[in-house]
């Protein structure tokens, strides 16, 4: 992790996020008399070029903030829709019995991150749109080192990528997988981003952007239509909060699994913080099993509202949280069967000098999506759509219109009703226990943000390709604590220090006395700040 820019002693604005490169496009937006959304935005699309696994043009994105002038929590929901013609009995009758992870089939869902970008410019953005998109287009077209991360999840899809990427893929130049730190471009991206710049964000649903897209979709067997991205818009909602020990914690509403969050920290207040202690055998095997609760109602209940009546009000209720906790034991771990689920995501928060904060996420899915990146445009396409089920009755089952059940989910803390924390994470399951362990960590131990974020983690889950429901532990974790658990039925798996499995994490705290930022060191990342 580096620091963009040396810190004052009281820093009042902040940008962070999993690449260096990124953090220091929002800080000039900054420096420029941009706020916060304004930072946002170009972080965004400066991560789109230097981050292109994890995120881009062609994934979906959710933003929680605050505006300070008028004292409002906002919320924006930028995912995209499965197409019209999208339904069960397309895939049914290609003997198929899940959706595919790759590949045209896999693009179900129109990208709706590009769409939250413009609404969220329109209603509190500074600058000017084409001004915001410049940092990117700068990286993409004169070259940036290409990083670990992006060397080494290239290498992993690259059959993916040169089978549903076209000639002249700019993620495998000449062909070739680039090495880390190698200086690479992404002419085509660049051209897209100016076409933005100049257009707007609607030419990526209705101009001559969402015509390229669908044409080379349609060419590759996929489904969706001009129609399913014309339609397309990104939706503002009402955050949702409960409280935690005085402070407000809030989160986006379904289809995300923000509410899970909340739930936890419903069970955990029960119980006394300074009794259980942090580290501890206790403080792990609680947490999990909190996880456990919050994740059986999740794949109970977890959907597109507009299809799927969810008690949500009963579910993040105290009462609720009170009978739920009744259900745990701290002598023994039970056991719960969860579904495979990704992870490739980017995280980023900014706090600016008037008070207004952003907490926003955006993903691919996969790493590189479906693989699908439609030529002379330079981005892959998501594969979001594939988490739907072909099972009628599940309550993420596939139709027409409807969106997909989401793991992204931003966080924020309000204390007295102004922000006190921004935080969040990449890694899909892993979402909302790595928010947990930053939230227990911060709000009941008092670690600062980076302290909280360089505590060893864990991920209890099936992810990442996993075979089996286990709980994965990095070896910073002492032996005798993962042994004690494993005596209370946790079935353990030995993890690496600073696994990247765990995620990417990154936290702003907004202090009296400036900010205070958290930074993952399993990132490419870095604190930039005013």
């Amino acid at each position: 992790m580096a620091l963009v820019s040396a810190p004052s002693a009281t820093p009042s604005a902040m940008v962070v996020c999993p690449h260096y490169l990124a953090s220091t496009a929002g800080l000039n937006v900054l420096s420029q008399g941009g706020n916060a959304v304004d930072a946002a935005i170009a972080t965004q699309a400066a991560l789109s070029v230097v981050y292109p696994a994890m995120t881009g043009l062609g994934g979906d994105g959710f933003w929680l903030g605050y505006q300070a002038s008028s004292g409002q929590l906002y919320g924006l929901n930028g995912s995209g829709r499965a197409g019209a013609s999208c339904d069960r009995d397309r895939f049914t009758s290609l003997g198929l019995t899940a959706i595919p992870q790759r590949g045209p089939q896999a693009v179900i869902t129109v990208p709706g991150g590009v769409s939250a970008w413009g609404e969220m410019h329109q209603r509190f953005g500074r600058l000017p749109w084409a001004d915001l998109l410049q940092p990117a287009i700068a990286l993409a077209e004169q070259g940036y080192p290409c990083s670990k991360s992006q060397a080494r999840w290239t290498r992993a899809n690259a059959e993916f990528l040169r089978a549903y990427g076209g000639e002249n893929n700019p993620f495998l130049p000449e062909g070739e997988v680039p090495t880390a730190g190698s200086q690479v471009t992404n002419l085509p991206l660049g051209k897209t981003l100016r076409r933005l710049a100049v257009a707007g964000s609607q030419d990526f649903y209705q101009g001559e952007i969402a015509e390229q897209i669908v044409g080379y979709l349609s060419a590759l067997g996929g489904w969706l239509t001009r129609d399913d991205f014309a339609h397309h818009s990104a939706t503002w909602v009402e955050p949702i909060s409960t409280t935690y020990r005085g402070h407000q914690v809030c989160q986006l509403p379904p289809n995300t699994q923000g509410f899970t969050v909340l739930q936890m920290l419903n069970v955990l207040e029960g119980f006394n913080p300074h009794t259980i202690g942090h580290g501890t055998t206790d403080y792990y095997h609680l947490l999990v099993e909190a996880t456990k609760l919050a994740f059986a109602d999740r794949d109970r209940w977890l959907s597109d509202p507009d299809f799927t009546d969810i008690p949500l009000g009963e579910l993040i209720s105290k009462p609720y949280g009170d009978r739920r906790r009744a259900r745990l034991s701290m002598a023994v771990a039970q056991g719960y069967p969860t579904p495979e689920i990704g992870g490739d995501t980017v995280y980023l928060a900014v706090v600016d000098g008037e008070g207004n904060a952003v907490s926003t996420i955006q993903s691919l899915y996969f790493d590189f999506g479906s693989g699908v990146v439609p030529p002379e445009l330079g981005f892959p396409l998501q594969n979001r759509g594939s988490l739907f089920s072909l099972a009628p009755n599940h309550p993420n089952a596939l139709e027409p219109g409807k969106r997909p059940f989401h793991t992204l989910m931003p966080g924020l803390v309000l204390n007295d009703s102004r922000p006190y924390l921004v935080l969040g994470t990449m890694g899909g399951e892993g979402q909302p226990q790595t928010q947990l362990a930053l939230l227990t960590r911060m709000l009941d131990f008092g670690y600062a943000p980076q302290a909280a974020i360089d505590l060893p983690r864990w991920l209890w889950g099936r992810t990442w390709g996993e075979a089996s429901t286990r709980l994965a532990m990095e070896n910073r974790i002492p032996a005798e604590v993962r042994q004690a658990l494993e005596q209370r039925g946790h079935q353990i798996t030995e993890a690496p220090a600073w696994a990247e499995q765990m995620g990417h994490a990154h936290a702003i705290q907004l202090n009296p006395d400036g900010l205070l930022g958290g930074c993952d060191r399993r990132s490419e990342g870095a604190i930039a700040c005013l």
